[in-house]
């Protein structure tokens, strides 16, 4: 039994890891976001939602792919069938964004990125959040204020980011300031 979860533990890693392009592949600056952009998997604009917003460049294409919700992005590169390669992955960085209605940005690499899940916020879609900020500090203010807790990318749990989604019985939680 040790030997499986030590070898689906490395089979994750490797999967998350080998989503990104080599060290030597250019990697293309964030994107504006925009009214227009649709969300890669709901179809609806991504800026209509609350919440962080994510952007995945892949190797090769111009216009990144977008999301409404960094749950959703993060997602996606856990999914084994998106095994594109990906140049570069940017997040909204939380600690100076607005979260009813957060503007194009300010982008952040997700691997540089504080990553807090399991918060009393909603994001797209009234889904639990994945939400990034750029100093930690920024982060343990947000759990002191709605809980959570700090993981790192590779530890996301599967099921939080694939997982149904149950609404909330309190809606206002996912536009709190």
């Amino acid at each position: 039994m040790k030997k499986l979860c030590t070898l689906l533990f490395l089979s994750s890693s490797i999967l998350l890891n080998g989503c990104f392009g080599s060290d030597d592949t250019p990697k293309p600056d964030p994107a504006m976001l925009t009214s227009e952009d649709q969300s890669y998997f709901c179809g609806m604009t991504a800026a209509g939602h609350p919440g962080p917003k994510a952007q995945i460049h892949i190797l090769g294409q111009t216009v990144p792919i977008w999301f409404a919700a960094t749950r959703d992005a993060v997602g996606y590169m856990k999914l084994p069938d998106e095994n594109n390669e990906i140049t570069a992955v940017y997040v909204t960085d939380m600690g100076k964004a607005n979260w009813p209605s957060p503007e194009s940005g300010p982008w952040i690499d997700i691997k540089e990125a504080t990553l807090v899940i399991e918060s009393k916020r909603r994001g797209g879609m009234g889904a639990p959040a994945v939400v990034p900020f750029k100093e930690s500090s920024s982060a343990e203010n947000f759990i002191a204020q709605y809980g959570g807790k700090i993981v790192s990318l590779d530890d996301i749990p599967i099921d939080y980011v694939l997982g149904m989604v149950e609404i909330p019985d309190n809606p206002a939680l996912s536009t709190i300031e």
